[in-house]
C-alpha cells in the first residue's frame, strides 16, 4: 500500500563554506549534523521525458531512510506530493503497477524505462526546535549522474556523465518563513537558486533542451481578479480541468467514488461550456465537448451500475422474510458487482487509448489559453444574462413535464428538466464570484430540483433494471424482484412535489 508525503523544498547550486548556525532562524534552537549517507537512484521516464517535462519524477532509490520507489508530482502551491512504495514492490523490469497508474496521465501512454542513474553522497544537517523536533533538513549533495537509454552517439554532450554539488532545504515541522530565512543565509554565502527544481532535470538538461518544448510549463494560475465573465470562466475551467486530471489515477486504481467524482467534473465542464457558449469561440470547444460527452458516457456505465446496485441491494434488505431478502440481496450484489467491474474495465481501457490522451492535451490547452471572445471582457450584466437564460430553460422544461400524466413520456420530460436544472446550477456556481448571493440562491434551488428529479429518474431506471434481472432469476427470487419493482415509484409524489416547490422558488 502506497503512502503519501507532502514535500516542500528548495534547491541551490553549490554548498556552504561555513556550517549553518541556528541563531536568528525562526523557531530554531540547535543544529545537528547527521551521518553521511550514500544514495543510489534509477529514474524512469518515457524516451521523450514526458514525466520530467511536467515536473514529475519516478525513481527507485537504495540507501537512506526513505529507500524504495518514489513518485513525485508538483502541486499548485509549489510543493510536491511524494507517493512511496517499498523497494520490492516493483516488477523485475520496471516500476510497480500502482505507480504506473499514478503516472499514466503524465506519461500519456508512453512506456516508462530507465533514463538516468544518480549516485549521491549526502551530508545532512537538521534544524531543531527546543523540543528536539525537526524544523528543516539541510543537505549537501555531491551528485554523479549517468544517462541511460539515450539515443545520442558516444561523445554527444547529452550522454556524458554529469557531476555537481548542490544544497537542498526541506521543511519539516516549520512554516515557509523558515525557508525564507535559510535562503537568505545561503544566498549571502554565495549560493544561488537551482535552475532545475529536480536532480533529474539537471542531469538530463542537455537531452531535455533538445526536445521541442522540452522544458514544459507550469500549470497556469487563476486570474488575480474576477471583474468579468472571462475571469470567472477561466478560473472555473482551470479548477475543474485540474480536478478531473487529478482523478485519473484514482479511477485507474478503482478508488472509492472516483468514477463518480470524475464524471461530476465532466458534467460541470460541459454545462459551463454550454451555458457560456456565446463567450467562447465555438470551433475551439466543440470537439472538446464531444469528447467529454463520450468519456462521461463511458464512465456513466460504471457509475450507474455502482449506484443502482447499492440502492437495490439496500431495498432488498427491507423485503419481508418470506420473500428471501438475503438471497435477493446477494443476487443483486453479484449482478451489479459484475456489471460495475465490466464497465470499469472498459473505462480504464478507454483511458489507455490515444483518443483519451488527446482529450487531456486539449483540456490543458483550454486551461492555458481559454478561447474567449471579446464580449467575455464584460461583467455582471452579462453574467446575469447567462444565469437568467438557464433559469428560463429550467422553467420551460419543468412546467410541462410536471403537467403530463404518469408514463414514459413524462419520465423523459422530467429527465430533460433535470439536466436543465443541473446546467442552471453549475452556471450559477461558476458566476458566484461576480453575482454572490443571487448566484448562490439560483444554485440552491436548481440543485433541489435536479436532486428530486434524480431520485425520480433512479426509480424509473430501477423499474426497467429489475425487470431485466428478474427475467434471468430463479422463480422465487424473480417474485421478490417483482415486489421490489412495484415499490420503485413509492416516493414519486413527494419527489415531484419537492421539484415543484423548488421550481416555484426559481420562478416556475
Amino acid at each position: 500500500m502506497a503512502t503519501e508525503h507532502q514535500e516542500t523544498e528548495r534547491s541551490y547550486d553549490g554548498a556552504l563554506r561555513t556550517p549553518l548556525a541556528a541563531d536568528g532562524l525562526p523557531g530554531a534552537a540547535s543544529v545537528r549534523r547527521e551521518p553521511v549517507v550514500r544514495l543510489d537512484a534509477v529514474y524512469f521516464d518515457t524516451p521523450d521525458l514526458r514525466l520530467l517535462r511536467r515536473g514529475v519524477t519516478l525513481r527507485r532509490r537504495t540507501g537512506g531512510h526513505d529507500a524504495g520507489w518514489h513518485l513525485k508530482t508538483p502541486a499548485p502551491d509549489g510543493s510536491r506530493t511524494e507517493t512511496r512504495l517499498p523497494a520490492d514492490a516493483g516488477e523485475r523490469d520496471g516500476p510497480p503497477e500502482e505507480l504506473l497508474a499514478r503516472a499514466a496521465i503524465h506519461a500519456r501512454g508512453g512506456r516508462l524505462d530507465a533514463v538516468a542513474h544518480l549516485r549521491t553522497r549526502r551530508e545532512p544537517t537538521l534544524l531543531l526546535d527546543e523540543d528536539g523536533r525537526t524544523l528543516a533538513e539541510i543537505v549537501r549533495d555531491t551528485v554523479s549522474a549517468e544517462q541511460l537509454g539515450g539515443t545520442g552517439s558516444t561523445g554527444d554532450p547529452a550522454t556524458r556523465p554529469v557531476d555537481w554539488t548542490e544544497t537542498e532545504v526541506e521543511l519539516g515541522e516549520a512554516g515557509p518563513e523558515l525557508l525564507d530565512a535559510v535562503e537568505e543565509r545561503l544566498l549571502a554565502d554565495g549560493l544561488r537558486p537551482s535552475d532545475s527544481p529536480t536532480k533529474l532535470g539537471r542531469a538530463l538538461k542537455a537531452r531535455l533542451d533538445a526536445i521541442p518544448g522540452g522544458a514544459g510549463s507550469a500549470p497556469p494560475p487563476g486570474p488575480d481578479t474576477c471583474d468579468s465573465v472571462g475571469d470567472y470562466l477561466t478560473a472555473y475551467l482551470r479548477s475543474h480541468i485540474a480536478a478531473l486530471e487529478s482523478l485519473d489515477a484514482a479511477v485507474r486504481l478503482d478508488e472509492p467514488d472516483s468514477v463518480h467524482r470524475m464524471r461530476v467534473h465532466i458534467r460541470r465542464l460541459r454545462s459551463v461550456l454550454a451555458a457560456h457558449r456565446r463567450f467562447l469561440r465555438r470551433d475551439a470547444v466543440e470537439d472538446v465537448d464531444k469528447e467529454l460527452r463520450r468519456l462521461g458516457r463511458i464512465l456513466g456505465r460504471a457509475r450507474d451500475a455502482e449506484v443502482m446496485g447499492e440502492q437495490l441491494a439496500t431495498a432488498a434488505s427491507d423485503l419481508p422474510g418470506d420473500l428471501r431478502p438475503r438471497a435477493t440481496r446477494r443476487l443483486l450484489e453479484t449482478v451489479f458487482r459484475d456489471r460495475y467491474a465490466s464497465a470499469w474495465r472498459a473505462a480504464v481501457e478507454a483511458m489507455e487509448r490515444p483518443r483519451y490522451f488527446a482529450l487531456v492535451d486539449a483540456l490543458e490547452d483550454l486551461a492555458a489559453d481559454p478561447p474567449l471572445r471579446g464580449r467575455a471582457r464584460r461583467g455582471r450584466k452579462q453574467a446575469r444574462k447567462v444565469m437568467e437564460k438557464q433559469r428560463k430553460r429550467v422553467v420551460k422544461r419543468l412546467r410541462p413535464a410536471l403537467a403530463q400524466p404518469a408514463g414514459h413520456d413524462r419520465d423523459v420530460a422530467l429527465h430533460r428538466a433535470r439536466k436543465a436544472a443541473k446546467r442552471a446550477r453549475y452556471a450559477a456556481e461558476s458566476s458566484e464570484p461576480l453575482l454572490k448571493k443571487r448566484a448562490r440562491r439560483q444554485a440552491k434551488h436548481a440543485k433541489r430540483i435536479h436532486k428530486a428529479l434524480g431520485d425520480h429518474q433512479d426509480a424509473a431506471v430501477g423499474e426497467t433494471t429489475l425487470h431485466e434481472v428478474a427475467a434471468q432469476a430463479p422463480p422465487d427470487i424473480a417474485f421478490a424482484l417483482g415486489v421490489l419493482r412495484s415499490r420503485q415509484r413509492a416516493g414519486e409524489e413527494s419527489q415531484l412535489s419537492e421539484a415543484a416547490k423548488a421550481g416555484r422558488k426559481l420562478g416556475l
